[in-house]
């Protein structure tokens, strides 16, 4: 089995699908814009080959320079988990004859307009939404669609550029800080709580499912500096409450004629228990909520991932033991980690529930909070009682405080 692996070294996880890969028998040709020679021997020893391209946005130029580089050569599978290069991996298998996902399947999953409309074709709820090009066509949808509203690129990730708007004011400072954006989807505002819903799915069958709870919907996470947002994947996956999501993505993979591999999806629930559709991606969730998912299960989703790629087939025994919770933390002021408080007493009392502590040490300068999730780092931990799991996730938001200047 020969696959090109479009990206392995980034963003990091990518080492992980990569070691993966090899770990299920593949053979991986790597490809990516860092030069080989920057590639920690810990990723290089699980590539058969490695092209360096200068551009790796650049669609057409990889497209040529991988088709220039594989010449006479045979490979089996194009993959890509990286939102930005899934279509290019789908070009890439169009390009070659292999089997996998086409470029227009693939644009279900990456046009956040295109797939609202595949999926509300299939008689599944989804907010009311319009594609928008200029200032003008924001307002005229806003007229009709009504506040509040949401503003988020066609083809972002990860909520990167997305707002709400609570009136035609606020619509205006929006658009300011938005003008870089191209493309964009104005969307009905969906009241109530925001959940995941992620697979690895074979033939669009969910071989293995999750279900996070995401503690404030990013979207407020995204626009308030002094949270520390909070995710918790669900350990009792069967309960009622989330029955609703689990049976919309579901349906949601077969309106979107899903392949093998991952999916994250996110949806809401209202008030009145209705699920309603967010939007999904063809590829793993990122922020470490594959680790959560490892956490939760023991398991390597990362090898399970590849296995599936590579052969069709899921092999772990999945046991649903933890709700795994991770915990972002953002630093109080600008500049440099200066102190930290709270994580001693913290780690003390609950550190046998801790998995991982990633926080920034001191010395180390602060993250810019606006353009990455993780921000100043993270505690991730697991309980297998759900309000305890809820209830340390938020003592360590609350009680772990860092410092900069």
């Amino acid at each position: 089995m020969k696959v090109v692996f479009l990206a392995p070294h980034y963003p990091p996880e990518m080492h992980q699908y990569t070691r993966g890969l090899a770990e299920v028998g593949a053979e991986v040709y790597g490809v990516g814009d860092q030069p080989v020679g920057a590639l920690p021997a810990s990723l290089k020893r699980h590539l058969a080959d490695y092209l360096h391209v200068p551009r790796m946005m650049d669609e057409d130029d990889v497209i040529a320079r991988v088709h220039a580089w594989l010449r006479g050569r045979e490979v089996d599978k194009v993959l890509s988990n990286w939102e930005p290069l899934v279509i290019c991996a789908a070009r890439l298998r169009e390009r070659f004859g292999l089997p996998g996902m086409t470029v227009d399947q693939v644009k279900g999953f990456r046009d956040k307009q295109l797939m609202k409309e595949r999926v509300r074709a299939a008689g599944l709820r989804v907010p009311r939404s319009a594609r928008i090009f200029t200032a003008t066509e924001a307002r005229q949808a806003a007229e009709e669609i009504g506040y509040p509203l949401v503003l988020k690129p066609i083809a972002g990730a990860g909520s990167a550029d997305t707002y709400k708007v609570e009136d035609a004011a606020d619509l205006e400072r929006v658009l300011k800080l938005t003008r870089h954006v191209t493309e964009a989807s104005v969307e009905e505002y969906i009241d109530g709580e925001e959940f995941t819903f992620d697979t690895v799915s074979i033939g669009g069958v969910p071989a293995f499912m999750n279900v996070a709870q995401y503690l404030p919907k990013p979207i407020v996470a995204r626009s308030v500096e002094w949270i520390s947002p909070v995710i918790i994947t669900v350990r009792d996956i069967h309960q009622p409450k989330i029955a609703p999501g689990i049976e919309l993505g579901k349906n949601v993979l077969k309106a979107l004629q899903m392949g093998d591999g991952f999916t994250h999806m996110e949806w809401f629930l209202k008030p009145n228990g209705e699920a309603v559709f967010g939007e999904i991606g063809c590829r793993p969730p990122g922020a470490h909520l594959v680790d959560q998912m490892n956490y939760m299960c023991d398991i390597d989703l990362f090898r399970e991932w590849a296995r599936v790629a590579c052969w069709g087939h899921f092999a772990a025994k999945v046991d649903y033991k933890y709700n795994a919770a991770i915990v972002f933390k953002r630093a109080l002021g600008q500049g440099r980690i200066t102190r930290i408080e709270g994580r001693e007493d913290f780690m003390r009392k609950y550190g046998r529930f801790v998995v991982e502590d990633t926080l920034l040490p001191i010395g180390a300068h602060r993250r810019d909070w606006t353009q990455t999730l993780v921000s100043d780092g993270h505690i991730l931990l697991r309980h297998a009682d759900w309000d305890s799991a809820y209830e340390l996730a938020f003592k360590a938001a609350s009680d772990i405080k860092l410092y900069a200047q």
